[in-house]
């Protein structure tokens, strides 16, 4: 299967008034180059299964351990095992249960008020999952097909224009051109000059503009206990960007909202199909399909 490659020039004008310099005006124009053969990757068939499969393994394996310390007395009390307690002895008539100091009332026993935990959990316990190579790279390739159907793709929620014929998006060359001197780059080495807007009126150009206000305004507080554990937005899946180096485009898209930058070397399953859902907007470069090759 063969894309066009996409290549795009800028014409940068900024007005000049008495009180200084104008923002500067970028004119983007898109036109398609040369066609370049996508890899084997994407022609592989879309195994949803193995894609949640290789995702569920990657969230286990990132999984931090946690449980209650043990008790080492008075040093370092856990939950429930807080409280000066002592025990009265035999002979009695009541339960040998340790009581607080000077009270009847019982603690530190599971089945006690403010007591501790029965069976809580264990930091030993292995919360990983073993996923084979073999299979993570297949749903890597299957994740990958699944970017080139634009069925899959609008099903997931992304938002496309018309003038999008065809999936994936490949960014070829890239020229600027101020004060009429025409200066040509390549893509991923992006000129930091208001380089963020730059990528956003690329994509505006592109046709990828609708799928990026959808992510900034659909931002929502998340509801329950994350606000308190610096999770408090909520933020949809937008455009991915997939280069070859983390140089100066990915550090002009990364902060937009729902725009996720990774390097080929590091792109998986839970990239291009973030909760297991295939079919994410990807956008790659040229140079990163030659390095996916």
């Amino acid at each position: 299967m063969k894309v066009a490659v996409k290549n795009i020039s800028n014409n940068i004008t900024q007005d000049e008034m008495d009180a200084g310099r104008l923002q500067s005006v970028f004119d983007i124009t898109v036109e398609d180059g040369s066609k370049v053969s996508l890899p084997d990757s994407f022609g592989q068939s879309v195994r949803e299964d193995l894609v949640r499969d290789a995702i569920a393994s990657s969230r286990a394996n990132r999984r931090q351990a946690y449980g209650s310390r043990r008790h080492q007395g008075k040093r370092r009390p856990m939950a429930g095992m807080k409280h000066s307690v002592e025990w009265w002895g035999k002979g009695r008539g009541v339960s040998r249960i340790m009581r607080r100091t000077g009270q009847r009332r019982a603690a530190q026993n599971p089945h006690t008020l403010g007591g501790r935990r029965a069976h809580g959990p264990k930091v030993e316990k292995k919360w990983s999952r073993k996923f084979n190579a073999k299979q993570r790279r297949m749903a890597r390739d299957a994740a990958l097909s699944a970017t080139v159907d634009m069925e899959r793709v609008m099903a997931r929620g992304h938002q496309l224009d018309e003038s999008v014929q065809h999936l994936p998006i490949v960014l070829g060359s890239y020229s600027e051109t101020i004060d009429g001197t025409t200066a040509e780059y390549n893509i991923e080495a992006f000129n930091h000059g208001s380089a963020t807007r730059k990528v956003i009126a690329i994509f505006n150009e592109l046709g990828l503009g609708h799928d990026l206000y959808r992510a900034r305004t659909n931002r929502k507080i998340r509801a329950g206990k994350a606000t308190m554990r610096g999770r408090v937005h909520k933020t949809p899946k937008s455009v991915l960007l997939v280069v070859k180096e983390k140089s100066g485009l990915a550090q002009a898209a990364r902060n937009l909202p729902g725009v996720d930058v990774v390097a080929v070397r590091d792109l998986s399953a839970e990239d291009l199909a973030p909760g297991g859902d295939v079919g994410r907007l990807t956008v790659f470069t040229k140079d990163a399909l030659e390095a996916l090759n």
